[in-house]
């Protein structure tokens, strides 16, 4: 196939994408006052949400199967090109002062490394032979859960990396932005958020982009939460690596005890600075190795180790 035929192919194949499509409406929105201009975004975002409630459903059985392999040792990763794979990093990267994961428990892979996520780096997304040495650099495996992120759904390193970590073992998950996708087909569970055509054609950094925060928050989250990574809706399992996360920490523990600021002190004291520890030790009433061994004998569950000092 000539390269004028091959672009002819891609311009046939993106005319049919929902998020590629011109609307003839906003033609002349480059004429709008600043304010008008606003107000349309701002009820473009509003449409998110909405769309967002259709694939409940389909995220919740997903996030449900990754959080039953991450229980037995396996790693979340995120697989994406652009703006969907800085995104998949940024979620990542928030996991270990939020959640206290290890940094390889969740890992988000972009296309074309780490110096894409502040430059393009050209024909890195049409690479699906580099999302497979990607991830087999990885070394993934069926313990897995390998989440491909894609607005279009037709990214080929998004795809790549679902085709690899399904042949690996891997639960895989596609999140995309178009009905029917390519990367929906590929995965196992298919999460496709159909927010329609952009205000800027094409540009789907817009409101694709924030369905996929919206749904990448709720991954992440949610597993966390059904992996016994908080108490209620406290972050117990938080990072203290700086001043305002240490006053977190002792805010959360308050909150969860009750205790007072010197019993706090003298609780994260002994339990080294750990806030699930020492709500443990408060509420459990017992010392810190206790609380220690009831936190592993439970894999983490706080309500469980409680439990087990009442039982």
């Amino acid at each position: 196939m000539t390269s004028y035929a091959a672009y002819a192919a891609l311009r046939a194949q993106l005319a049919t994408l929902t998020t590629e499509a011109f609307r003839p409406e906003l033609a002349d929105i480059d004429r709008l006052p600043t304010l008008d201009l606003a107000r349309l975004m701002n009820d473009e975002d509003a449409t998110v949400p909405a769309a967002v409630a259709t694939r409940l459903p389909e995220i919740a059985a997903a996030i449900d199967a990754a959080a039953t392999r991450m229980a037995g040792g396996g790693r979340l990763i995120y697989a994406g090109a652009g703006t969907a794979g800085r995104l998949g990093v940024l979620d990542a990267s928030e996991c270990p002062p939020t959640f206290n994961t290890d940094p390889a428990e969740v890992v988000g892979l972009i296309a074309g490394g780490p110096p894409a996520l502040v430059r393009a780096v050209e024909g890195a997304e049409d690479s699906a032979e580099l999302a497979t040495a990607d991830l087999a650099a990885l070394g993934v495996g069926a313990a897995d859960t390998v989440v491909g992120v894609s607005a279009s759904g037709r990214t080929p390193y998004a795809i790549g990396a679902v085709e690899h970590a399904r042949k690996a073992g891997a639960l895989t998950v596609g999140l995309a932005c178009n009905a029917d996708s390519a990367l929906g087909a590929a995965a196992e569970h298919a999460i496709e958020v159909v927010v329609g055509p952009e205000l800027l054609t094409g540009s789907t950094r817009l409101k694709a982009g924030t369905a996929q925060k919206l749904v990448l928050n709720m991954f992440s989250t949610i597993t966390m939460i059904r992996l016994g990574k908080t108490y209620g809706n406290l972050m117990v399992d938080v990072r203290a690596s700086n001043e305002k996360l240490r006053a977190r920490s002792r805010h959360i523990v308050a909150l969860a005890t009750g205790a007072s600021d010197a019993e706090i002190e003298a609780a994260l004291g002994t339990t080294d600075g750990e806030v699930k520890n020492a709500i443990l030790v408060l509420l459990g009433r017992v010392d810190a190795p206790t609380a220690a061994r009831l936190l592993a004998e439970s894999k983490g569950h706080l309500r469980a180790a409680l439990d087990a000092t009442r039982g």
